[in-house]
């Protein structure tokens, strides 16, 4: 929708008061296009693909 930021249209989806951290891509990604994520002892891979979709690999 346009005008709209990304904390308006993510507002819709949770819940008033919710716990939920929003972290955003770009300060996630720092300029990369993979990073490295390590979970409960497994390395994991998330990736921003040409299209601009994440695609999360073990």
């Amino acid at each position: 929708m346009a005008g709209e930021n990304e904390g308006e249209k993510m507002s819709g989806l949770m819940p008033e008061g919710s716990p939920q951290r929003v972290i955003e891509s770009t300060q996630l990604f720092d300029g990369d296009s993979e990073i490295c994520i390590r979970h409960d002892g497994a390395l994991y891979r998330l990736k921003i693909t040409r299209q601009g979709k994440l695609i999360l690999n073990k």
